[in-house]
């Protein structure tokens, strides 16, 4: 599965409502075009990036294609956002971890400008203690 490809894929809103009609029903380009008050060459086009990211199988049915949405594309999606949704936040702490990148900015522009929790965030607790 390319993420990528399949985000950028339903990033389009035309394409978005295209998987929506296409979840409900099997629709040849046709059907679509008119659905949607568009070109069946537009329609065409936005299949074939639908497809290509790997989100539909066509299904020739006499002289025309009829789509449908590979919905374990869209679940697998579904479970590694929801995994990345689930992560969460560990502050960085500098005494905790040598390569805190909080620790690098020892030498702020704005020293002595930021908030006492600024500073905790951004330079480490001990920020200001050895100088």
């Amino acid at each position: 599965m390319d993420k990528k490809k399949i985000l950028k894929a339903i990033a389009d809103e035309t394409r978005m409502d295209i998987l929506n009609l296409l979840l409900r029903h099997n629709y040849c380009v046709r059907a679509l075009a008119n659905e949607l008050h568009l070109t069946e060459a537009t329609v065409s086009q936005h299949l074939k990036v639908l497809r290509e990211a790997g989100l539909l199988v066509g299904e020739k049915r006499g002289y025309f294609m009829h789509y449908n949405v590979e919905q374990s594309v869209l679940r697998e999606l579904a479970k590694e956002i929801e995994a990345l949704a689930a992560l969460e936040r560990k502050d960085c702490k500098p005494e905790e971890r040598d390569d805190c990148p909080a620790t690098e900015k020892r030498d702020c522009p704005k020293k002595g400008k930021c908030s006492n929790e600024v500073q905790e965030f951004c330079h480490g607790a001990d920020h200001g203690k050895e100088e």
